[in-house]
């Protein structure tokens, strides 16, 4: 059976216009800034001159896949290096933060995703750079190798795709820089706390939409303490 000339040029169009789709497609990272409080983030707070003086970098609005340099133990703030951070952690519960969302495209997302899990494979090599911060104050480039500070790893994973929010070095920017961005769009500012409970109700309501026997908080609350024991790292 032959197809006729004008069905023939829509189905076309159609297939077209789904690869562009695909090619286009958007997705979301987020740049997550907080204050907690601690001796040591009062010493960044010094170099930085901002309140919330930690960033890090996060995959989903969860916040569950997120990324910083900061202390690895909670009561030790001078072992420190690449972290995959623990919002859920009681420790933020007074924490303060913002939160920015940035566009990406789908490719520019699994590149600095894919970068970020390449250094997460080889994660003790990399170290908390401490003396980069006195570089900020200063005006002048320090480098070390396999050393960040947490600012300047989020733009350096930034870095990795044409993303660039910030118009200078990833050395010299600071948490405050990205709240000064206009490529990024603030979706939530307080408690840190607030955010996570309020990502987490809307975690059980959509879980409840699509599988209405799992209805019992327990179900939930289980899989998350698991989460909390597994993830004690990652506190600034």
């Amino acid at each position: 059976m032959e197809v006729p000339q004008r069905n023939f040029s829509r189905i076309i169009h159609n297939f077209q216009q789904k690869g562009i789709q695909k090619m286009t497609a958007n997705r979301d990272i987020y740049i997550v800034l907080t204050g907690t409080g601690t001796a040591f983030s009062g010493i960044i707070k010094w170099f930085t001159k901002a309140e919330l003086n930690h960033a890090s970098i996060a995959f989903d609005s969860e916040l569950r896949e997120v990324y910083s340099f900061g202390r690895k133990k909670v009561y030790n703030p001078f072992i420190a290096g690449l972290i995959h951070e623990n919002f859920i952690h009681p420790f933020y519960n007074s924490a303060d933060c913002a939160i920015y969302q940035l566009r990406v495209s789908e490719e520019e997302y699994n590149t600095m995703y894919n970068h970020v899990q390449g250094m997460m494979q080889n994660q003790e090599r990399y170290k908390y750079h401490l003396l980069g911060l006195v570089g900020v104050l200063l005006n002048i480039r320090i480098d070390r190798e396999n050393a960040f500070f947490c600012s300047q790893f989020v733009a350096s994973v930034l870095e990795e795709t044409t993303v660039h929010p910030v118009a200078k070095p990833s050395c010299f920017v600071t948490p405050e820089d990205f709240a000064s961005s206009l490529c990024a769009h603030k979706i939530f500012s307080g408690k840190l706390s607030c955010y996570m409970d309020r990502s987490h109700s809307a975690d059980l309501r959509g879980s409840s939409l699509h599988n209405p026997q799992t209805t019992n908080p327990a179900d939930f609350a289980a899989p998350r303490l698991r989460l909390h024991e597994e993830r004690t790292e990652g506190i600034v």
